[in-house]
């Protein structure tokens, strides 16, 4: 058994708090990320509002799809389709794969994916890095959407927010947009979860189904264990993005005025002007219409 003396602890405390410790752009970011939580709630379950993140909705509702179908690949799954609702719905249609691997995939996949996003929100070239991923993501959502209109409109929506962001104020932008998608996906997974299995039990939910496979535990059971998963998805995305990522404002600035900067900057001819992913998005969307 390892033996630390009082003084060795001590110092791995120290280091620990830290390394937790928020600077004044950590600390901006947080309270950010609060306002975010309040009027996402706000905005979230009043009528007449909610049309104003309606997108964004729909756009967490992708994820979850997205997430079961990984699973589904994962799995030796074969995808038939992702489709979106309007009423904020979604269904991925495929035959074979692991079911208890597959159902679960949809909450604690978007959960992470949020989590990702919220510890990328920290930091700007590490915001640029998530809308490359993001690209690859819609790519192949549009894929499996086929002749899925509200998933195409939805898809050349938030591609164009993304360019948008990635010019205003050297990617800045960009940054607070990628933490608010994260953070609009984590609270939509537990909310979710929350409505469907806790307040009330739905028989089509992921959980419901999952319950019927399983048989361990009924489905309001499995609601909150997935609950805790997503909390701790979003706790550890907060805690990587205060450990990872310590550089001030001015010198997040500068690194991405290095990597990937918007036309017009003074490091624009030496390096990408635009993210190439996101012109191909709209190449294939353009191929696709066509066809």
């Amino acid at each position: 058994m390892p033996y630390l003396d009082d003084q060795t602890s001590s110092l791995y405390t120290r280091d620990v708090g830290t390394q937790l410790a928020p600077n004044a752009t950590q600390r901006t970011t947080l309270i950010v990320a609060g306002c975010y939580v309040i009027v996402i709630a706000i905005l979230w379950h009043v009528p007449v509002l909610s049309w104003i993140i309606y997108p964004f909705k729909l756009l967490t509702v992708g994820f979850h799809e997205m997430s079961h179908a990984i699973a589904g690949i994962l799995t030796c799954a074969t995808i038939h389709s992702v489709e979106l609702d309007p009423d904020e719905g979604g269904e991925t249609r495929m035959s074979g794969g692991i079911p208890w691997i597959t159902l679960p995939a949809g909450y604690l996949g978007s959960s992470l994916i949020g989590a990702c996003l919220i510890a990328c929100g920290f930091d700007t070239n590490a915001s640029k890095i998530a809308c490359l991923a993001l690209g690859v993501f819609f790519l192949f959502t549009l894929w499996w959407a086929r002749r899925n209109w509200l998933t195409w409109v939805l898809i050349l929506g938030m591609s164009g927010l993304i360019v948008l962001f990635w010019l205003v104020a050297d990617s800045v932008a960009l940054r607070f947009f990628i933490l608010f998608v994260g953070v609009m996906s984590d609270l939509y997974v537990l909310w979710d979860v929350i409505d469907d299995t806790i307040a009330r039990k739905v028989n089509s939910s992921d959980a419901s189904a999952f319950a019927r496979i399983c048989g361990c535990f009924p489905s309001q059971v499995w609601g909150v264990i997935w609950l805790v998963i997503a909390f701790m998805f979003f706790a550890a995305g907060i805690i990587v993005g205060l450990v990872a990522f310590k550089e001030s404002s001015s010198e997040q600035s500068s690194a991405s005025a290095h990597f990937l900067p918007a036309p017009g900057s003074s490091s624009a001819m030496a390096s990408v002007p635009l993210p190439n992913v996101l012109v191909m998005i709209v190449a294939a969307l353009s191929w696709k219409m066509l066809w």
